[in-house]
């Protein structure tokens, strides 16, 4: 009998492609998001920024600032060390802290005590000094005064200290959770020094604008999530019209610090933690 052979249409059988390349947008879409991911839990979040400013006012001769916030610590973190060896090498004149050490909701006063008390073996000249986030008046620590003077941390409510003659510090209560007063906080306060006002929501710039001549909140986090182009997602009540950075208003200039830690979620994306330093000059 004869052979039955297959008909040639003409056209080659085309082979099948592996599935990674019929799959490959797919793949890299994949690909893509994980390396987001990675870098906004797990990379973003540890990489301290450290941002340097220079403001001149009316000071007899230079004063080095450290500005922190937003700390939301749970104690000796990669972050925290990171931060503690910025300030170490930069050897501040004083440090400020606008307040939230604590971690919401679950964090400790344990672990803030940790972070403080290394803060304040660094021995800046001047100290270190703290006002009220809205986290600390929302889980206030028990006898709170006692609480920061054996951590070695200055704590101001609606209060002032001279830093030196020329130079005076305001602290003041957060506007969100406390009852900030800024008559009584300036009972005292030279009319011819050079004020520094420190509180955590920077709603309240609108009424320190015009009587103090600098100040450093936080409280917003930078947003915490930045996409390009795009608003924040999420800002804290308080924040106001102030994300981050540098406002100035009636001749008094605000400095929005993005904070260390984060809110809510572990999570910063194209918003790197950040400890600034503010060199005040003459």
């Amino acid at each position: 009998m004869g052979e039955f052979l297959p008909v040639n249409s003409g056209k080659e059988t085309a082979k099948r492609a592996p599935w990674w390349k019929r799959h490959i947008i797919l793949l890299a879409i994949v690909a893509a998001i994980a390396l987001l991911l990675i870098d906004a839990f797990i990379i973003e979040p540890d990489n301290v920024q450290v941002n340097h400013y220079v403001v001149h006012g009316n000071v007899q001769s230079p004063l080095k600032i450290a500005d922190l916030s937003d700390l939301h610590t749970r104690g000796m973190g990669r972050p925290e060390r990171k931060v503690l060896d910025v300030l170490a090498r930069e050897k501040p004149d004083v440090i400020l802290i606008t307040g939230d050490t604590i971690a919401d909701p679950y964090g400790t006063y344990q672990e803030c005590m940790t972070v403080y008390k290394r803060l304040s073996e660094l021995n800046p000249p001047m100290g270190v000094w703290f006002v009220h986030g809205n986290w600390e008046n929302l889980e206030p620590v028990r006898h709170e005064r006692q609480f920061y003077h054996d951590a070695g941390i200055n704590l101001l409510v609606n209060q002032n200290h001279e830093l030196r003659p020329d130079v005076w510090l305001v602290g003041l209560d957060d506007a969100v959770s406390g009852r900030p007063n800024l008559a009584e906080a300036m009972r005292g306060v030279p009319a011819n020094a050079y004020t520094i006002a420190m509180f955590h929501a920077p709603i309240f710039f609108v009424a320190t604008a015009g009587k103090v001549n600098l100040v450093f909140a936080g409280h917003t986090h930078g947003g915490q999530v930045r996409i390009p182009f795009v608003k924040p997602f999420w800002l804290p009540f308080g924040s106001g019209p102030f994300l981050e950075g540098w406002y100035e208003e009636k001749n008094s200039r605000m400095y929005v610090n993005r904070g260390v830690g984060m809110s809510d979620i572990p999570v910063r994306f194209l918003c790197r933690p950040e400890v600034a330093f503010v060199n005040l000059e003459p």
